[in-house]
């Protein structure tokens, strides 16, 4: 709107004069909301322009001092790995699998008939023939009911024999010398069924073997059936396990096996296959295998937890690792490799597992080094630095200085590991 004199705008309508004064303000204060934004934008600018490049080299030089080169350890010259020197070892093809030690013979002793002990011919513990009276009930009654059984049967003998020859001279009938006869047999029976009951009240033992702990004392009356005593036979011991029937071709009645048990940790015995169930478990697919081992010193006892190793070829030649170099993706196994001082990852098939020892049957050679701790940290190609405590020859020194050999656990004997499930391959 073009300016106005004073005398004009003195004579302009009012209304007109308050619409002026709104313009007025309004642009005001937009020339002032332009002014304060201008110099906010001009302070902003000049302030970010002398501080940025010392902001950004003090971020960068910490971020250095943090971050360490790419492929370098703590030290700068490589990742530090623990390693190990892959050896040759003797080791034999076999299966593992858990089992129970039993008796070759087992039985609870228990009466036939009611009675009261007068009479316990054994210690507990002992080892009894076969034979031996271990309890004797009191006999009273039924040795009188055998003094009677014979009284009648002399007497139906000597009738016998009467009636006999008076049939011969015709005094009597053939009724009256069958009904003589008759009495006789019955007579015999009767004796026969008493000789029995006494037989009965003396219990002997039906094999050679070690009585338990009884249960009774003498003047204890016992019911029949009720338990006594129990008597094993431990020598030999049978163990029983179960393996998977996909490996039922691979045994053999005669074949040879490996015991270890918990209570003789260092040692282990050996046994045989003594029988084959002809019945498969449809619970599990397995079969029961049952072996039998030698116990003459009779250090073994039945209902013991064995672990059972099932040789199927003889002792070989075999590349053997720790457990903890190997690194699982889904079925396949992996490990790094130590080789001019980088890692490098290789695929392997293992085999059978001994105590922390791993067989390698495919990807390694003796002589290769193989991380064995720090392989989160590596990717192929890394460089590495040996850990001093890990490296083979110092260990190899060691052992030469202690008079020791290095070996693998297991190597010579073998031994069970269980979990995996019963029958898993080693």
């Amino acid at each position: 709107m073009p300016l106005l004199p004073v005398r004009k705008l003195a004579s302009l309508p009012l209304t007109s004069l308050s619409e002026m004064k709104k313009l007025l303000v309004v642009a005001g204060g937009f020339a002032g909301f332009l002014l304060v934004g201008g110099l906010g934008y001009w302070i902003g600018k000049t302030h970010s322009d002398s501080g940025f490049s010392n902001d950004a080299a003090a971020i960068a030089s910490r971020t250095a001092a943090k971050t360490p080169a790419v492929g370098t350890g703590a030290s700068g010259a490589g990742i530090v790995v623990e390693v190990t020197k892959v050896k040759a070892v003797r080791m034999a093809q076999g299966l593992t699998a858990v089992g129970s030690l039993r008796s070759d013979e087992s039985v609870t002793i228990r009466p036939e008939v009611s009675g009261r002990i007068s009479e316990i011919g054994f210690r507990e513990g002992q080892r009894v023939d076969t034979g031996a009276t271990l309890i004797r009930f009191d006999a009273s009654v039924q040795r009188a009911e055998l003094e009677q059984a014979d009284a009648n049967l002399g007497l139906s003998k000597s009738r016998l024999e009467r009636s006999r020859d008076l049939f011969t001279k015709g005094f009597i009938s053939a009724q009256a010398r069958d009904e003589a006869e008759s009495n006789f047999k019955v007579a015999q029976a009767t004796y026969d069924l008493s000789q029995a009951r006494l037989t009965k009240l003396e219990i002997k033992a039906p094999f050679s073997g070690i009585v338990g702990l009884r249960m009774v004392s003498i003047g204890d009356y016992v019911k029949d059936g009720q338990d006594i005593v129990n008597l094993e036979s431990i020598d030999p011991l049978k163990v029983d396990f179960r393996i998977p029937e996909t490996y039922l071709k691979q045994v053999a009645v005669g074949q040879s096996l490996q015991i270890t048990l918990d209570a003789f940790q260092n040692q282990t015995f050996q046994g045989k296959v003594f029988a084959i169930n002809p019945l498969v478990d449809i619970n599990g697919r397995s079969i029961v295998i049952r072996a039998m081992v030698k116990n003459t010193e009779a250090r073994l006892r039945p209902g013991m937890f064995a672990r059972v190793r099932l040789l199927f070829s003889d002792d070989h030649d075999s590349v053997a690792i720790p457990e903890q170099s190997l690194i699982p993706v889904g079925d396949e196994q992996y490990l790094f490799k130590v080789v001019d001082g980088r890692a490098q990852r290789f695929k392997v098939d293992i085999g059978q597992r001994r105590e922390g020892q791993v067989e390698v049957l495919q990807g390694l050679t003796a002589g290769d080094v193989v991380v064995t701790a720090g392989q989160l940290k590596l990717r192929d190609g890394s460089p590495v630095k040996i850990a001093d405590d890990a490296r083979p020859g110092k260990a190899e020194s060691k052992s030469a200085a202690d008079g020791t050999k290095p070996s693998i656990p297991g190597g010579e004997a073998g031994n069970a590991s269980a979990g995996a499930k019963a029958g898993e391959k080693s």
